[in-house]
């Protein structure tokens, strides 16, 4: 009945009807309805092909494509697929680039926390971002900012008021985190980049892992691996991913941990770098998730690629580019 209703009807992009014989019909109810023939062959001339002639039979000259022999016609299966494919492609670049220009004129979220951007900040920046900056340089200069950014995010896990006594026998009214543990988990492979500078100032912090790649034919996202603790719904979780572009990782990425009975507030993304398009997307998807990060790239070109970026920050950071400019194995810093 699909047809039936008008309203319906103007919501459908491709109406396809399936036609099937209704020998196929009859040996269905026997094989998995377990009816016996007479049974069937009575009930189908009563009311199933009464009905069908009457209501179903005549849809289909609103449909736009016929399939007869059902599901063992593959030409007709493999024509749809391929529309549908076409049809997905078109309109994933047509969507992306609407939000794209949509969240040009919108405000940042308040669930956005961005780092404060001071000279030693903007400096780094500068050095990362620097296409000229050697590979020993870009690891050194991308750690440092990770522990500012770390430091900042551990600002925004719960604490209570708690009175400690000093050496020297006085009252001091600090603070104390309050909660029951803190997981990080890092979305592989450039994520993972950022889990010494966690380790550093966590002490016996948790670490999951989840890799998410990019479907080549399709575009979309795809988790491929998944590592995280069993008990893992009661922490904060602090998710790590060292640039968002579009956001659609981090929301696979987020999605995995809400199906793990993590709680959304409890889960803060956390990111060197983002586009205004992946924070929008983010903070629309899920309004409840932190997102804690060192600079906004608002601009994007034609292709939907932020500009100016950091460059593939993986391929920077493990060395994997190919280019000269990363090759050196000096992993020795100058002092600064």
């Amino acid at each position: 009945m699909s047809f039936a209703d008008k309203e319906l009807l103007q919501l459908l992009d491709m109406k396809i009807f399936v036609d099937t014989d209704s020998d196929i019909r009859l040996r269905r109810d026997i094989t998995e309805r377990g009816r016996d023939i007479e049974g069937v062959i009575k009930q189908y001339n009563k009311f199933v092909k009464p009905a069908f002639e009457q209501y179903i039979e005549p849809t289909m000259r609103l449909a736009d494509i016929v399939v007869p022999r059902g599901g063992g016609n593959m030409v007709a299966i493999d024509l749809i697929v391929q529309h549908v494919h076409s049809q997905l492609e078109e309109r994933e670049l047509t969507v992306r680039a609407l939000l794209a220009s949509a969240q040009q004129t919108q405000p940042l979220p308040r669930t956005l926390s961005v780092l404060e951007s001071t000279p030693q900040v903007r400096g780094l920046h500068t050095i990362i971002r620097n296409i000229e900056t050697s590979r020993g340089e870009f690891i050194f200069y991308s750690k440092r900012l990770m522990r500012l950014l770390i430091e900042h995010a551990l600002t925004f896990l719960p604490s209570q008021p708690s009175g400690v006594q000093t050496p020297q026998g006085y009252e001091y009214e600090g603070r104390s985190y309050n909660g029951r543990g803190i997981t990080g988990v890092s979305v592989l492979r450039a994520g993972e980049t950022m889990e010494p500078a966690l380790r550093a100032v966590c002490k016996d912090v948790r670490i999951g892992k989840i890799l998410i790649q990019t479907n080549i034919d399709s575009g979309e996202p795809e988790l491929h691996y998944l590592r995280l603790p069993k008990d893992i719904s009661e922490d904060h979780v602090i998710l790590m991913d060292s640039t968002v572009s579009t956001g659609a990782a981090a929301m696979m990425a987020v999605r995995v941990l809400l199906d793990h009975e993590v709680q959304e507030e409890n889960i803060a993304l956390v990111s060197l770098l983002m586009a205004g398009l992946g924070v929008h997307s983010v903070a629309y998807a899920f309004p409840k998730v932190k997102i804690i990060i060192s600079a906004v790239d608002k601009s994007l070109d034609n292709l939907l690629h932020v500009i100016p970026r950091i460059g593939d920050f993986g391929d920077r950071y493990f060395g994997t580019d190919g280019s000269d400019s990363w090759g050196d194995k000096d992993h020795e810093h100058p002092s600064c």
